[in-house]
């Protein structure tokens, strides 16, 4: 508020406290110079005086009483009542802050729905990976139970400490991955832009799948047309390349082929990840990117939250991700940095 707007307050609530003595000092004055002439215009002078008055306070007891039922209204609105309407109000000097009011309540409501979807979300996405980290967790300890044997041969024991590393591995993934996801809607995660060249954004983002698919009989191919560069984070954007990896990985049979394709036009670079698999059921397609999604015809294992956080880390940087099939089967991923 500015010193204009808070002197013609200051004046106007003056004004209204002295109103009644101003009020029969002026009739009085008005009297008294009416007599010099006639006493019946001095009467008249007085009954007009009167009648005014009395219009005036109930002009003002009315928007008393308007600014009550406003304050009434505020308070219902504060105790969680959706039911305030602001009709009344459309007229007369509290029309303009009804309106304001209104407008606050209205963004207040769609917030608080927000809130409460938002809550139901999060304690949703708390029992999913509670469970999902609880299934491991059970294999674990099944794990360690049975490597207490004494008759435990050395092969075995191998084998063993390998399915506890995959594992583990996969928790940490998911604990990670999940961080991240939360951290980078929260608004909480500073990218760091550079120019980086996607011969290393490839090469970086398929290190931790080549094991994978190795172990697998999965064929990692690279197929990049001359030297082309984008401008993104090359860690949060190396992650989310290898996630959409990770899931061509798990979603294509052994003997198949995962292919890495990169090139720039004078639109935009590209990185394209296509896969020999089955394919992305069509109704499906709309939703692999949400948080916790898995189809039943399309994700048989996994967390539903890999492709979901690369589509953030994507998107967070001006940065498209699209998902189809590719004829005569198999799905593909297309990532696009715009110039």
């Amino acid at each position: 508020m500015n010193d204009q707007t808070r002197s013609a307050g200051k004046m106007r609530s003056f004004l209204e406290q002295h109103t009644l003595p101003v009020h029969f000092l002026l009739t009085a004055a008005a009297a008294a110079f009416c007599v010099l002439f006639s006493i019946p215009c001095a009467v008249a002078a007085a009954v007009l005086s009167a009648g005014l008055y009395a219009l005036y306070a109930a002009l003002l007891a009315q928007r008393r009483d308007q600014v009550i039922r406003l304050c009434d209204d505020i308070d219902r609105i504060l105790r969680s009542d959706d039911r305030i309407r602001f009709d009344e109000y459309r007229e007369g000097e509290l029309s303009v802050l009804s309106a304001e009011i209104h407008k606050m309540t209205i963004r207040l409501r769609e917030q608080n729905a927000a809130l409460r979807t938002e809550k139901r979300f999060a304690k949703e996405a708390l029992e999913d990976i509670s469970h999902q980290l609880r299934t491991p967790l059970t294999s674990v300890m099944m794990i360690l139970g049975l490597m207490r044997s004494p008759d435990l041969t050395d092969k075995s024991r191998m084998e063993y400490l390998r399915e506890l590393y995959e594992l583990l591995a996969r928790m940490k993934w998911l604990i990670e991955t999940m961080l991240s996801l939360s951290r980078i809607e929260a608004d909480a995660v500073r990218f760091s832009p550079e120019t980086v060249s996607c011969r290393d954004l490839i090469r970086q983002s398929a290190e931790p799948v080549s094991v994978t698919a190795e172990l697998k009989g999965v064929e990692l191919r690279t197929e990049i047309e001359g030297e082309p560069a984008i401008f993104c984070d090359l860690h949060y954007t190396s992650e989310a390349v290898a996630n959409l990896l990770k899931n061509a990985v798990e979603h294509t049979p052994a003997g198949g082929s995962v292919t890495i394709a990169a090139g720039s036009n004078p639109m935009y670079t590209y990185i394209r990840i296509s896969d020999t698999g089955a394919g992305i059921p069509e109704a499906e397609l709309p939703h692999i990117f949400e948080r916790f999604y898995r189809s039943p015809e399309y994700t048989s294992h996994g967390y539903g939250i890999g492709l979901a956080f690369a589509q953030k880390v994507i998107s967070a940087q001006e940065g498209s991700l699209k998902a189809a099939n590719r004829s005569p089967n198999g799905a593909e991923f297309t990532v696009r940095f715009y110039r």
